[in-house]
């Protein structure tokens, strides 16, 4: 069986996204669909059902997915572990981060790797979301844990790491802090506000320009830092989607947090250049990813 085929189909199986296992393999969409249908074909029987609005597996296609999947994590594991042995890891890595919980998975991937390899040494630092990109294309960092999508045509993005339920930051005095949950609907008459300086696209992600029924979200992104957004929320300025983790890390007496309903989870994943990755970094991630799996 092409080693290829497995990839490709572990990424989808993943991602229940063509683009998006596309954009994670560097392969071309219609090259992914390719490698899934070849596998298909070798197999004899379907792998996946394709509709227009989603992707998911079939039985056989979960079969596949649990039956290989730790088989595929080995052969990495020991490749990697070689490869590591071989050049040396030692040295520090600049990692960035986004959010508290982003944080905390960073410190943990960094003190299992250093159990492995005590030479090794993290520095962390944070990710405003006004500039997402600058200091990972700079080179100031070598990896960034930050909230998707982040789909930039010279960075790369790996496996989501985390997802947190959205919620509504509201000022005590809205009459919706008052409300066990809210949708997207209720965006409709209040003023949205965001940091400034995110893609178009992210911002459309978090807070799209108009609700399901097709009422428009008035939307601000006049403050650029997140404390400064806060203080607008409490002074009822305006209402910001965020992240539930904010009830735990950022609690005010005049704010409360509200949870939507029916909409999915904040993500956050790892991001690096697409000239590669170091074999400290390569190190980093797997190791990332096997903590953040321990947490779920």
């Amino acid at each position: 069986m092409n080693w290829q085929e497995i990839e490709t189909f572990l990424a989808v199986a993943e991602e229940l996204h063509f683009g998006r296992a596309a954009d994670r393999l560097l392969l071309s969409r219609a090259r992914v669909s390719q490698l899934v249908q070849t596998l298909e074909a070798r197999v004899g029987a379907p792998l996946l059902e394709r509709t227009s609005r989603r992707v998911s597996l079939t039985p056989l296609g979960i079969q596949l997915r649990d039956d290989l999947l730790p088989h595929h994590c080995g052969v990495l594991d020991a490749v990697a572990e070689v490869t590591e042995t071989a050049r040396g890891i030692d040295g520090v890595l600049r990692v960035g981060f986004s959010s508290p919980l982003a944080g905390k998975l960073l410190i943990g991937a960094g003190d299992a790797l250093r159990a492995r390899h005590p030479g090794c040494t993290l520095d962390i630092r944070e990710v405003q979301l006004s500039d997402r990109y600058s200091a990972l294309r700079s080179g100031e960092l070598d990896l960034q844990l930050i909230e998707f999508p982040a789909t930039e045509p010279d960075l790369v993005c790996g496996p989501v790491l985390l997802r947190d339920a959205r919620v509504l930051a509201v000022s005590t005095r809205n009459p919706l802090s008052r409300r066990r949950s809210v949708t997207v609907e209720d965006l409709t008459g209040q003023t949205v506000l965001f940091i400034g300086g995110v893609p178009g696209y992210f911002l459309d992600h978090v807070v799209p320009p108009v609700t399901p029924a097709g009422s428009p979200i008035r939307r601000s992104t006049t403050t650029r830092y997140w404390q400064e957004l806060l203080a607008h929320v409490a002074a009822d300025i305006g209402v910001t989607v965020t992240a539930a983790q904010g009830i735990e890390y950022y609690p005010r007496p005049d704010l409360v947090y509200v949870p939507f309903e029916e909409q999915a989870p904040i993500e956050y994943g790892l991001q690096w250049r697409a000239s590669g990755l170091s074999a400290r970094a390569a190190a980093f991630v797997r190791t990332a990813v096997k903590c953040a799996g321990s947490t779920r």
